[in-house]
């Protein structure tokens, strides 16, 4: 049975959304067990008795905040985060799911579970949506603010194996995001990046920003400040287009009276944007698993983020990238 680690209070919102998405999670799926990481008082009054048996709580009397650096969290042992990630890295748990500091998350998770091997740069990775029945994989979306082209490179591979083992897409169209679809376009990192890329048999050379959202693509890779900023405009436009849509159907009954003829229509095109569908990023490229969740994560996403982590775990994508990138560099 495998084990996730839970940072139960890391997140927004304190501990109530995280433990009540853990219990759907163990309702939906009998085959994993919990280990919440936080204060034993705070997470016992909201567990039901039903559920105890398959949840063990370690204690942390240390929560890492949201304005707090990033490297403080290396010194800071007793802090949820910090014991919910050594949890992965002593083998007592398979992954980890935390909702709190992600820069915290991704420090800790780099350097106490450790890098694969030929890994130089694990990166975060998160589904966006398309206009067809699929997502396209973006991969660095905030973990690498400064890349060289072999972690572009990495990044390929790693998102390459990530859509087969876990999207099961048998042969994914991995693309380079640029300014144009030339080989001639963009700036000398990811010039360099796509001559590099050519190595790779899945690689269909420049995408741009529009193409992640029209399904011509499976995996999309960049480097963290480019994929951070293109995750946050999206979030930006997609809020703003579902704003802008009830205050025009606002203005005349006619309106209103279409968008109930629309009401599934709607409801079907919430779910795709919602990130909650999907729970939390991985972060690929680490000697175990990690799910970054958002701080603002509801029951609902830290169930999916659960789930995500399961069946990271239960595939063999690490020993994937591992062989891959061995086979790509010659060893």
């Amino acid at each position: 049975m495998k084990k996730i680690a839970i940072d139960v209070m890391g997140g927004d919102f304190g501990p109530y959304p995280i433990i009540e998405g853990t219990i759907l999670a163990l309702k939906e799926n009998r085959n994993f067990h919990a280990i919440m990481v936080g204060e034993p008082e705070k997470i016992e009054e909201l567990v039901p008795k039903r559920y105890q048996d398959r949840i063990t709580i370690v204690e942390a009397t240390d929560v890492i905040a949201m304005d707090d650096q990033a490297t403080e969290a290396l010194r800071r042992k007793e802090s949820s985060i910090y014991k919910a990630v050594d949890l992965v890295r002593t083998k007592e748990a398979d992954a980890v799911v935390s909702a709190g500091h992600s820069g915290a998350t991704m420090s800790l998770a780099t350097l106490r579970i450790g890098r694969l091997q030929h890994v130089s740069r694990p990166a975060i990775a998160t589904l966006m949506p398309t206009y067809k029945a699929k997502k396209t994989l973006v991969l660095d979306v905030g973990a690498n603010v400064d890349c060289k082209p072999e972690h572009l490179f990495e990044f390929g591979v790693m998102g390459e194996a990530y859509a087969k083992a876990i999207m099961k897409i048998e042969s994914p169209k991995v693309g380079l995001l640029s300014n144009g679809e030339e080989e001639t376009k963009g700036n000398e990192l990811t010039k360099t990046a796509f001559r590099m890329l050519r190595k790779l048999p899945t690689f269909i050379g420049n995408v741009e920003g529009n193409n992640i959202f029209d399904g011509s693509v499976d995996v999309v890779v960049c480097d963290g400040f480019t994929g951070n900023i293109l995750l946050k405009t999206s979030e930006g436009v997609a809020d703003a287009i579902s704003k802008l849509m009830k205050n025009n159907i606002k203005r005349s009954p006619i309106s209103m009276a279409g968008a109930l003829m629309m009401k599934k229509v709607f409801r079907a095109l919430k779910k795709e944007i919602d990130y909650s569908e999907y729970g939390g990023a991985p972060l690929i490229g680490i000697k175990g698993c990690a799910i970054i969740s958002h701080g603002k994560s509801t029951p609902k996403a830290i169930k999916n983020a659960i789930f995500q982590a399961l069946r990271y775990v239960e595939s063999d994508i690490n020993d994937v990238i591992e062989r891959r990138l061995s086979e790509m560099m010659g060893n």
